[in-house]
């Protein structure tokens, strides 16, 4: 039995508290989260630290990414080993970097980065590279609502809530529409380029709009299409594909739930989830799983 804490209650949250009670092999052993602290869900009462729990295996930190890293890092060098979805692509191999020895020394284990993408759609990327070594992927995200740009857009001065929209426009380009509910006193083109400028929206075409209620246009669905065209064994014109909508949140959560079961089973250290063995993810054992999957 795996005993987890889930470390953070909003959306995520509450979606990975929900995935716990229902995995045959986890035991819930509190919710640990500021905002919430005093209040009782899944029959236990929210702490405001994790030190105000019983002993427990893995943490889920499903706060926001910025969090990640330094959450992260003080539960590791405790011996307690954690899972994120942290969502900044191309910050991941310096996180690994940096939890790796904590995690050692600790005689933890960090999963790093497993949401849906990235996690599980790295996994997907990883097939397609082994089965075509020569081509292009190409990843299309949504249309649909990003958690991760959501939240970094409201953290903008200035902007009361918002919500991030990603449209697909084709060969892996996206278009960010934000949405915002503006704090009195600031001026619209001031928060754009905020938001324009920070790191996950910089790389994109982004463009801001003004709205009088954030929550008449919430919708916590996403999509995304893998596509990849390549040569496998020297035939060209390979094409591969996946595809998925989802909830965004809820999906989330359970590869989250999933890699922590996986990080019950690996030796002390950092990953990623192209380098957990699938077979771990499941709540049964490897004979088991082959019997059933190969």
């Amino acid at each position: 039995m795996v005993n987890v804490a889930v470390v953070g209650y909003g959306n995520v949250g509450k979606y990975a508290v929900g995935a716990c009670l229902d995995a045959p092999d986890m035991e819930l052993v509190g919710i640990v989260s500021k905002r919430h602290a005093g209040e009782t869900a899944a029959n236990k009462t929210i702490v405001t630290e994790a030190s105000e729990l019983p002993p427990f295996d893995v943490a889920l930190l499903t706060a926001y990414t910025r969090l990640v890293p330094d959450t992260a890092a003080e539960l590791l060098a405790r011996g307690v080993s954690t899972v994120d979805s942290f969502d900044i692509h191309g910050e991941i191999p310096a996180l690994r970097k940096r939890l790796d020895p904590i995690a050692k020394q600790g005689g933890a284990v960090a999963v790093i980065a497993a949401g849906w993408d990235p996690g599980s759609d790295s996994v997907v990327r990883a097939l397609m590279l082994a089965m075509a070594p020569q081509g292009i992927t190409y990843t299309n995200f949504g249309p649909g609502l990003s958690m991760g740009h959501s939240v970094a857009a409201k953290a903008i001065a200035g902007v009361k809530d918002a919500l991030s929209i990603t449209i697909p426009t084709g060969a892996g380009v996206h278009r960010r529409m934000v949405y915002v509910e503006l704090e009195d006193g600031y001026a619209l083109e001031q928060v754009a380029a905020a938001i324009k400028a920070d790191d996950y929206f910089a790389h994109d075409e982004t463009h801001v709009r003004p709205v009088d209620s954030v929550n008449a246009l919430r919708d916590v669905g996403h999509g995304v299409l893998v596509s990849r065209k390549g040569v496998a064994a020297a035939a060209d014109n390979q094409l591969l594909s996946y595809q998925a909508t989802m909830n965004g949140p809820a999906l989330t959560a359970q590869v989250m739930v999933s890699a922590a079961r996986a990080a019950a089973r690996q030796e002390p250290g950092c990953y990623t989830m192209i380098e957990i063995p699938p077979v771990d993810l499941l709540p049964m054992s490897r004979e088991d799983a082959v019997r059933a999957l190969v």
